[in-house]
């Protein structure tokens, strides 16, 4: 295909840098995607998706919407170039004499890209999670009437590290917190494996959505293609991979629940703490109902599409044919 004759590094490249737009764009939506799925039956703080953008406006700011998010600026160039890079590589590694992939073999190479990709999703996804969900700790600290003598107090970050119980609720500090201070002290308590913390989950949300996610999109990006040598036309590479990243989306959403309360160090008040991936769905299901399994399904949609759409154009085509190309469609001259 023509995008073999693209060479690694800028593959690389490219991949890295369409990670950086598309997180730039989508992450206030991953932020309220983090605190729906973190919030338990009965005791709600956040309505709907737009009542939770409403609310963490309201109390955080602009700024508010983006806690997190420069983890995931710095991590997310290694993490999408390694995601993507690595499907290219098993699809070669797979492909005999130029012939088109199986589907099983496509499915083969997409397992392949999400179990390497997970070295660097699991810390990215670790850090990001204890600063986004800071915001939903806090304010349930002051519906429930928790003093506090700080002037602004509701802005303030929870530090779940510094809670060592993980099972213990939570309290409100008078300083904010940073991915580094986590970080430090995660490595400080545990090594590691502090970092690593939910990777079991982070294999079981991210491999599925590969398999789902390399083929499917494969074959929307080839539609209509009169040669496998004829590259697909930019709005339809998008377009596919909006499609096929809201498909597998909202089909491992799941394991994204899952994943999330495990990475999920800090808790509120009644919140449970969880043995394990089978503990953690076990309760939820017991304690919740099988429908918490989807709860921010409708945001990771909205999150992975336009991601996905992004990272996959970029990818083929660079960033700058990208902007020419988006520029074109949107009726300005380049």
């Amino acid at each position: 295909m023509a995008e073999k004759q693209i060479s690694l590094p800028a593959k690389l490249i490219n991949g890295g840098a369409a990670g950086i737009i598309g997180v730039t764009c989508i992450f206030p939506i991953d932020l309220i995607k983090t605190r729906l799925q973190n919030q338990r039956t009965g005791q709600q703080i956040y309505k709907s998706m737009l009542d939770c953008l409403i609310k963490t406006l309201r109390s955080e700011g602009y700024f508010g919407m983006y806690r997190g998010a420069a983890v995931n600026l710095t991590l997310v160039t290694p993490e999408k170039a390694i995601k993507l890079a690595a499907n290219d590589y098993f699809r070669h590694l797979l492909a005999k004499d130029g012939m088109t992939l199986s589907l099983a073999k496509e499915m083969m190479a997409g397992c392949g890209a999400g179990t390497c990709q997970v070295i660097i999703t699991t810390p990215m996804e670790m850090l990001k999670i204890q600063l986004q969900d800071a915001g939903r700790l806090a304010s349930q600290q002051l519906m429930g009437r928790v003093p506090c003598s700080t002037p602004g107090c509701k802005l303030v970050a929870v530090s779940p590290v510094l809670t060592r119980a993980y099972n213990v609720g939570p309290a409100v500090l008078p300083r904010k917190i940073s991915a580094t201070q986590i970080a430090a002290e995660l490595l400080h308590a545990q090594g590691i494996k502090g970092l690593y913390k939910g990777l079991g989950a982070t294999l079981l949300r991210d491999v599925p959505f590969s398999i789902i996610y390399f083929p499917l999109f494969a074959h929307l990006n080839k539609a209509k293609q009169d040669s496998l040598e004829e590259r697909a036309p930019f709005f339809q590479s998008f377009l596919a991979g909006c499609m096929a990243g809201s498909v597998a989306a909202v089909s491992v959403n799941p394991c994204d629940v899952i994943k999330t309360r495990l990475q999920s160090m800090g808790k509120g008040r009644n919140e449970e703490s969880y043995n394990g991936i089978r503990d953690c769905a076990r309760k939820i299901w017991m304690n919740e109902g099988p429908l918490a399994f989807l709860k921010g399904a409708g945001c990771r949609a909205l999150v992975i599409a336009p991601l996905f759409g992004i990272a996959q154009s970029i990818y083929f085509i660079g960033v700058g044919e990208f902007l020419i190309e988006l520029c074109q469609y949107g009726g300005l001259s380049p």
